[in-house]
């Protein structure tokens, strides 16, 4: 068996002084471009652990720098006393401040649903960072069906009494996007979405989070972001989409495709909003994109 890649994390201050935190696997240098994880709104960089571990160990061709990222009030990032401070400016500005600080200059980025849409923000604050990038169930149309299901729980989940509980309670929101998950997937999942301190079970992220979604319409379409997403036509693109995402839809992929003539597709099968990269099949279609970055 395969030893794990080193990892190692590292607490990073943001332009304005709060404390960020981020994980780094593999070496610490080398000839093969870096990758950069971007998290979903609510989740964190140990949702990209087993896919970091196995492009760290060189799935992509050779052992690869793979850097997991906790936006500002998630993981082991510090919470923001200003919640009006999550939002996708101030968050781009912390990641930026990360990868300096990593000595990071241009990366081949995997979003994770919010994480995609700072990839599309960086095509257009930041088009030479960008070597090549895979959108995990994120487009530059967002479904409100999908968003409505998201904004019901963030920040509403009751708090655990065991870590059995923490997986039902995972069960209760997300089964019917996940319904063939493992129960080792479920135990991950879990331990993504709470922590567990002197005894008691919290959050791996700041409640407040709920705010940013109170004031969305949804009985209107959102906004789309396809300038941005056409921004990205200078690199190789992957889009993934779960088979049952509420989030990303089939027409709004196949328009991806047709205006993006470099956009690779792939569909998880048995997987909703947002796929969790776990799988040896998935994790082996990233891996064959990133190869030749």
């Amino acid at each position: 068996m395969n030893q794990r890649a080193q990892t190692e994390s590292h607490f990073i201050s943001a332009p304005d002084g709060l404390r960020l935190h981020a994980r780094a696997y593999g070496p610490r240098t080398g000839d093969l471009t870096p990758i950069v994880c971007l998290p979903g709104l609510t989740r964190n960089g140990d949702d990209f652990d087993v896919l970091a571990q196995a492009l760290a160990e060189g799935a992509a061709g050779g052992p690869r720098r793979v850097v997991a990222i906790d936006y500002r009030g998630r993981g082991l990032s510090d919470h923001d006393p200003k919640w009006r401070n999550y939002d996708l400016r101030v968050e781009n500005a912390d990641i930026l401040a990360c990868l300096t600080a990593l000595e990071i200059g241009e990366a081949a980025f995997v979003g994770t649903s919010r994480g995609g849409l700072h990839v599309m923000l960086f095509a257009a604050t930041r088009p030479a960072m960008l070597r090549g990038a895979v959108l995990n169930d994120i487009g530059p149309v967002i479904e409100t069906q999908g968003l409505a299901r998201i904004r019901s729980y963030v920040g509403k989940l009751p708090a655990p009494q065991s870590w059995s509980d923490a997986v039902d309670i995972a069960k209760s929101v997300m089964s019917a996007q996940f319904p063939n998950l493992n129960a080792a997937d479920w135990q991950a999942y879990a331990r993504g979405t709470f922590v567990e301190e002197g005894g008691k079970f919290k959050l791996r992220y700041d409640p407040a989070l709920m705010r940013t979604l109170e004031g969305v319409n949804l009985d209107v379409s959102l906004p789309t972001a396809w300038p941005q997403f056409e921004g990205l036509a200078h690199i190789p693109l992957l889009a993934l989409r779960g088979a049952h995402s509420d989030l990303l839809s089939d027409k709004t992929l196949e328009q991806m495709q047709k205006r993006h003539k470099r956009c690779q597709a792939h569909i998880i099968e048995g997987q909703g909003h947002a796929p969790l990269l776990r799988d040896a099949p998935t994790i082996a279609r990233i891996a064959e994109f990133l190869r030749p970055l």
